[in-house]
């Protein structure tokens, strides 16, 4: 299998096409990101204001809960952010729309919803079957 920039699956206008919508997704992923930081800060904070005790207060485990899936949507988010700034080194590698897998070129239907994606959906589906 090689992944040589000539072996790119898109030309030089798709790849553009594919860059600014990689750098949209990008930007978009960066303010849900901040906007969640700030949701985090604003509960932390108004925790802080009131004495709770998590475990006595009827509404300190609704506030734990709170931050505990504010935190989970961030670790999400970071990671999206982290696929999206790989799929932009494969894009000037040459190798973006390859499975990282098979070698295949990835459906530019799959791409076209999941734009950081790595993997064709077969061999995705195999890695979340095991």
């Amino acid at each position: 299998m090689s992944n040589a920039p000539h072996d790119s699956v898109f030309q030089q206008p798709e790849r553009e096409s594919v860059r600014e919508r990689l750098a949209a997704e990008h930007a978009g992923t960066s303010a849900r990101i901040a906007a969640l930081n700030r949701d985090f800060d604003a509960i932390v904070e108004a925790n802080a204001l009131v004495a709770v005790d998590d475990e006595h207060d009827p509404e300190g485990s609704s506030t734990a809960f709170e931050r505990a899936h504010v935190a989970s949507l961030l670790a999400q988010a970071r990671g999206h952010l982290a696929d999206l700034d790989r799929a932009r080194e494969r894009l000037e590698r040459g190798d973006y729309g390859r499975c990282e897998r098979c070698g295949e070129p990835i459906p530019a239907e799959r791409l076209e919803v999941r734009p950081a994606a790595s993997t064709c959906v077969r061999c995705a589906a195999d890695r979340s079957s095991r």
